[in-house]
């Protein structure tokens, strides 16, 4: 009995974790177009499970119009092995009911859809590998690519099987009907563990002035939650939800720092997680025009980057300290972005990481969020000054480095290895205080090897959250190069330097 009750509780207080997220948004000043958060609400069936409205409207990340609602179905498993693909979408037993499917259930919602409405399946189950499905969803915001699928020009093409298997399903006439149906649907598959919700949820609250429970055994907000259902509560505005955590007794008395929003973009920006808020373009250093996709342009030089970069972030942290970085980069603007707010300016930096799914993480050096540490090989390869650092963290670049410092690094006599103790991958990083720490630790390394005169050359595998805390340590480390590694091939497939800090 206990294992069958057990799922269904966790797949509860997945969903009010998920709606505890973007209640928080209630609370925030940055965020005032955000006036309504309901859950299990009496919207469009599967899409009920969590809805936000918006006035203003919100920005919308992947084409023309705004965003005035977000409507949430949630489908949590306990393991992490499930699979679907687009004829899954057709089939009712996908989202737990008996007749009705979830494109049907998006049909019927569209028939009767107020203006600027946005539909979202967020999902702990991945696409099927090799489905077609995965080239539908957009890596921006996951929403359908509708370009895609109208490639192909008959029903026996790729996509166009997938049209046909979804318009006969809606009983529909014409391809057209089935793109408007589908349109501003999102699909959010991989989603975050139960744990990891938790998490942002304490993160989230204490941005507000709210207390965090991250810590305790019980998590206090799952019981909350529960509360609300049995008081017939499922809709908070602004001041309904401020009265609740008074009511409570939920709010700090330390109260939350006043963050402004920043914002540098080398490539098109991801889009913001609908629980954030942008950067104003007032407080934003746009450099994509500097770049043909991640190449930098021929007739542009890395070092025509470097003092924009730095006098923008000067100018912020002159005009408020406490900020929140967002950093669609290459890494090495991070370390740069880093190695310019450093410490002892004063700056309290919290950079938000976005990752898989974009869940919008927030990393912060003293979030509390520790992990065990790195190992450092140092292998010396002559007596030459300069010291070369591969770092491993998503994945484990010390080959490439190793050929690329045989045949263009003449003068490196040492060769720094950095891999994390738990492994090389996505999530080898907990947070803010482990990557804090993981740099520090680099930092003193390289301080300890290093000759008088001599040049760091970084090679960072990591997350941009990771090459900014880093960057915050490049003095200890004397003179630094961080590389770009060329992933498209454009010019020779190898490194290339690029700022000299």
């Amino acid at each position: 009995m206990a294992k069958a009750v057990v799922p269904r509780w966790h797949g509860d207080n997945y969903q009010s974790r998920f709606f505890w997220i973007h209640a928080a948004s209630l609370l925030d000043p940055d965020r005032p177009e955000v006036v309504e958060v309901t859950f299990e609400a009496d919207g469009p069936k599967a899409f009920d499970d969590v809805v936000v409205r918006y006035d203003p409207s919100r920005r919308y990340a992947s084409g023309p119009g705004r965003v005035t609602v977000d409507y949430h179905q949630i489908k949590w498993h306990v393991d992490t092995g499930g699979r679907f693909g687009f004829e899954d979408l057709t089939d009712p037993a996908f989202i737990g009911a008996s007749s009705i499917s979830l494109l049907e259930r998006l049909k019927s919602a569209k028939a009767n859809a107020e203006d600027g409405a946005a539909y979202h399946l967020v999902t702990t189950d991945r696409v099927r590998d090799g489905d077609p499905l995965a080239d539908l969803i957009s890596n921006h915001d996951s929403s359908l690519r509708l370009q895609v699928l109208k490639n192909g020009k008959t029903d026996l093409s790729r996509m166009g099987s997938v049209r046909k298997c979804w318009r006969e399903h809606l009983q529909l006439s014409t391809d057209q009907e089935l793109f408007e149906i589908i349109d501003r649907l999102h699909i959010i598959q991989g989603h975050y563990s139960l744990d990891f919700l938790r998490q942002q949820v304490s993160l989230n609250f204490r941005l507000v002035g709210l207390v965090g429970a991250e810590a305790e055994t019980a998590f206090i907000y799952d019981e909350a939650a529960k509360q609300l259902v049995v008081k017939d509560i499922n809709c908070f505005t602004r001041a309904s939800f401020e009265e609740w955590c008074r009511a409570e007794e939920w709010f700090s008395t330390k109260k939350p720092e006043i963050r402004r929003s920043i914002a540098i973009s080398t490539f098109e920006p991801g889009a913001t997680p609908t629980h954030m808020r942008d950067a104003s373009p007032e407080f934003t250093l746009p450099l994509e025009q500097n770049f043909e996709g991640r190449a930098l342009k021929p007739e542009k030089s890395w070092m025509d980057l470097k003092d924009p970069v730095v006098e923008f972030l000067k100018r912020m942290v002159g005009e408020q300290p406490v900020m929140r970085l967002f950093i669609d980069v290459h890494s090495s603007i991070a370390f740069l972005a880093g190695s310019v707010l450093k410490f002892k300016l004063g700056a309290d930096v919290e950079i938000i990481q976005k990752g898989l799914n974009n869940p919008g993480t927030i990393w912060n050096a003293r979030d509390g969020k520790e992990g065990p540490p790195v190992i450092i090989n140092n292998e010396y390869i002559g007596d030459a000054k300069d010291i070369a650092i591969a770092i491993g963290v998503s994945r484990d670049p010390i080959h490439k480095v190793k050929e690329y410092v045989a045949r263009e690094l003449a003068n490196v006599g040492t060769i720094v290895h950095v891999i994390p103790e738990n492994g090389v991958g996505q999530a080898s990083i907990q947070g803010g205080q482990h990557a804090s720490s993981i740099a520090a630790a680099i930092a003193e390394n390289v301080s300890a090897v290093r000759k008088p005169g001599g040049t760091a050359h970084i090679f960072m595998a990591a997350p941009n959250a990771f090459s900014f805390l880093l960057g915050q340590q490049a003095e200890a480390m004397g003179k630094c190069i961080p590389y770009e590694f060329d992933f498209g091939g454009h010019e020779d497939g190898s490194y290339k330097p690029t700022f000299i800090i």
